[in-house]
């Protein structure tokens, strides 16, 4: 673990590329379809994932065009991580960012990118794609697990 402790080291805008990608967990929260409030800008997490989410793997589908695919998308890089205020609480950018490690369940520390869904921290098994959901239902399909993990 000692080759790969970078995140220990290094602040989030310090990273490789490499680096940066490799800190995504897998557990797919992020590629959650949310609800924002528009009068308190609270962000609600519901139990569809984007269309691209491979829901087995929680990957998606086609990483290297996801913003093609589906322009609202939001990719994350180091100069914006302030603006992700909805990331999930176990979310390894968020993690890092506010000081703390990571946990051991992250492929990163375990060596076994199955870990994260073993820990019961990824969205494999909860939720539906987007593809079979209506919109007018979404506020319907809230759910609050997401942080509680």
């Amino acid at each position: 673990m000692s080759q790969q402790a970078f995140w220990r080291h290094k602040t989030l805008a310090q990273m490789t590329h490499q680096e940066w990608e490799s800190l995504c967990d897998g557990c797919g929260k992020c590629c959650l379809v949310k609800l924002e409030d528009a009068d308190d800008g609270a962000v609600y997490y519901t139990d569809v994932a984007c269309k691209q989410l491979d829901l087995s793997s929680c990957r998606c589908r086609d990483y290297p065009r996801r913003k093609q695919l589906v322009p609202e998308c939001l990719c994350l890089t180091p100069a914006d991580i302030d603006q992700f205020h909805w990331l999930p609480a176990t979310c390894s950018y968020r993690l890092l960012h506010e000081g703390r490690d990571l946990p051991r369940w992250h492929p990163l520390v375990s060596g076994d990118p199955e870990s994260v869904h073993r820990s019961g921290v990824s969205v494999k098994g909860r939720v539906v794609s987007e593809l079979h959901i209506h919109p007018d239902e979404l506020e319907e399909r809230v759910v609050y697990w997401v942080d509680n993990q």
